[in-house]
């Protein structure tokens, strides 16, 4: 999906990624942000993030990287599952936009 020109991931998210994500919230990283920041209230499952790396904008590939979220090939950036940075030159977790659940199966994003 684009939005305003830019790819939009929204990744559906097992039990395990997401209890990878919390587990990982006291970890140290570069942008700190907890899991529960960067989704809705008792939507866990769903995250809605901007598609490109905060390095220098490439589209990350998903489910690669040591983190098992996304892998940016350009220069090598790890997000994890929850689209936050852990290795890397990316200096920023991936963007989450304004969103809004409308519905169980419709997103509205801005």
């Amino acid at each position: 999906i684009k939005w305003r020109g830019k790819p939009l991931f929204v990744r559906h998210r097992t039990g395990a990624e997401i209890a990878a994500a919390i587990k990982d919230d006291a970890a140290p990283m570069r942008d700190p942000q907890t899991d529960e920041a960067r989704h809705k209230k008792g939507k866990a499952e769903w995250l809605v993030v901007i598609g490109t790396c905060t390095h220098l904008g490439c589209v990350p590939t998903f489910g690669g990287g040591d983190y098992g979220g996304w892998f940016c090939p350009c220069h090598g950036s790890h997000y994890d599952t929850s689209g936050r940075i852990r290795k890397g030159p990316a200096p920023t977790n991936l963007a989450v936009p304004d969103y809004a659940f409308l519905s169980d199966t419709m997103v509205k994003v801005g």
